[in-house]
């Protein structure tokens, strides 16, 4: 799933997912990154760290207050270095961090061997 209020930035991840036959869901805000875990998906989570409302460190907070942690991996996707100490407590939830802008084959390669730890 791919978490960001930026629709360009959504629709290239997914395109680029797609293309190398990925399933791929979207949210495009925390809240509704948290309906799609209410529905039950698991999987790789690729988390924007700014949106409004719910930033990407407020929703990773509600996926643990709800138990949903067990079911994802959650990497950052971001055009801001790793958090500050205010968010350190999260920091052991997310898998990895995806500087803005990405490589396409990175991104892919990455989504990739996530993949294989889920299966």
């Amino acid at each position: 799933m791919i978490v960001d209020d930026d629709l360009s930035v959504l629709q290239t991840c997914q395109k680029i997912i797609r293309r190398n036959n990925i399933k791929v869901r979207t949210a495009e805000s925390g809240k509704e990154c948290l309906k799609e875990l209410e529905k039950g998906f698991k999987g790789i989570i690729l988390m924007d760290i700014i949106m409004p409302e719910m930033d990407g460190w407020d929703t990773i907070e509600e996926i643990v207050n709800r138990g949903y942690i067990k079911n994802v991996i959650i990497t950052m996707l971001t055009g801001k270095d790793q958090p500050g100490e205010k968010m350190d407590h999260l920091k052991e939830y997310v898998l990895d961090y995806i500087r803005k802008p990405f490589d396409a084959q990175d991104l892919i390669n990455l989504v990739k061997r996530y993949l294989s730890y889920l299966e």
